[in-house]
């Protein structure tokens, strides 16, 4: 009857990034064999700071787990409070009994299984000789995307571009020991860090399009992750336009994710969609078939990652002996009928 307690030390050292590309390809492919319920996140918006939390439910059959996700994403809280931008737990839970299992710190698994979709869709859409790799944002997203993406395509060459370019000359510094085989650049202007390369992460909470049509060269595939709450968007309208687009999934990436406002503004429509990378993971439907195709990865990011990595975490947790069990059910159970 004891709860498993999981805080952010123990998290990061149960968890390898290959791992949670593994747990996450597997949900994707799981949701589009129907066997999996993944409801619409539902969000509380406090405009008076500029920050959110999202509530994200999932159930996974094959895996017998289900769990929710409670996440903020408040972007001013590192410049103001030295506070990360996001935190959060998750909670998963007995199918069977519908006891809870466990409670864990989100904050790295949210930003593990980000990146690993990421990597996902890189696997499958981008062209396999892909060498450089455009970095649009250089937080902690971006370290997990440098990790997950080197995993999938033999990357030679890492451009970053930040808002300030003190962010991205710390974020190379950080980095280069780690990656002593690769070339990394500081792109002076956002230009740099996306024309001219073969892989593109665009990672920043931006609210108007920021990458040009005109920096986009033929072949190159974008994931477009930052957009994640209605309203979002990263990418010129035109880009999508001409692009083939993978979603994670209809429901939510149409209304919270990078298609969402240009579909509002009737720039796209859902026939320019064509279709959900848990399809291409199947075979159901193809993913790149030239090298000179622009495919996008529009992402808004679902429970069903979140609880497919969680449940890796909990299960080697539990192997181990990691933790702290909490009895939180208590002498009630004894008036129980």
């Amino acid at each position: 009857m004891s709860i498993l307690m999981l805080g952010d030390g123990e998290v990061r050292s149960l968890l390898t990034m290959r791992e949670a590309v593994e747990a996450v390809e597997e949900a994707f492919a799981e949701k589009n064999l129907g066997r999996v319920q993944s409801p619409m996140k539902t969000f509380l918006f406090y405009e008076k700071y500029n920050g959110d939390h999202r509530f994200m439910p999932a159930y996974l059959e094959k895996l017998n787990v289900s769990g929710v996700k409670i996440v903020n994403t408040h972007p001013e809280n590192r410049r103001r409070f030295k506070l990360p931008t996001v935190a959060g737990i998750i909670v998963l839970a007995d199918p069977e009994t519908g006891l809870i299992l466990t409670i864990m710190e989100a904050t790295w698994i949210t930003l593990v299984k980000t990146a690993a979709a990421s990597a996902v869709a890189t696997k499958y859409l981008a062209r396999e000789d892909s060498k450089v790799l455009g970095l649009v944002g250089a937080g902690l997203q971006a370290l997990a995307h440098l990790e997950a993406l080197t995993l999938v395509r033999p990357i030679e060459e890492v451009r970053v571009w930040s808002r300030t370019r003190e962010t991205a000359e710390k974020f190379v510094r950080q980095v280069e020991e780690s990656y002593p085989d690769l070339k990394f650049r500081v792109a002076g202007e956002l230009r740099g860090a996306v024309e001219g390369c073969d892989v593109v992460a665009t990672l920043t909470p931006a609210r108007q399009p920021i990458v040009e049509k005109a920096w986009v060269k033929p072949g190159v595939h974008i994931n477009a992750m930052g957009a994640d709450a209605p309203g979002k968007q990263e990418l010129d309208p035109a880009i999508l336009q001409q692009a083939k687009i993978v979603i994670d999934d209809w429901e939510h990436c149409s209304k919270s994710g990078e298609i969402n406002v240009p579909l509002s503004q009737g720039l796209i429509s859902k026939e320019h969609i064509h279709g959900e990378i848990g399809e291409i993971i199947l075979g159901r439907k193809p993913g790149r078939v030239s090298s000179s195709e622009i495919t996008v990865f529009a992402s808004t990011g679902v429970a069903i990652q979140d609880i497919a990595v969680a449940h890796r975490v909990y299960r080697k947790a539990v192997e181990k002996g990691f933790g702290l069990k909490v009895e939180l059910l208590g002498p009630t159970l004894s008036l129980l009928p």
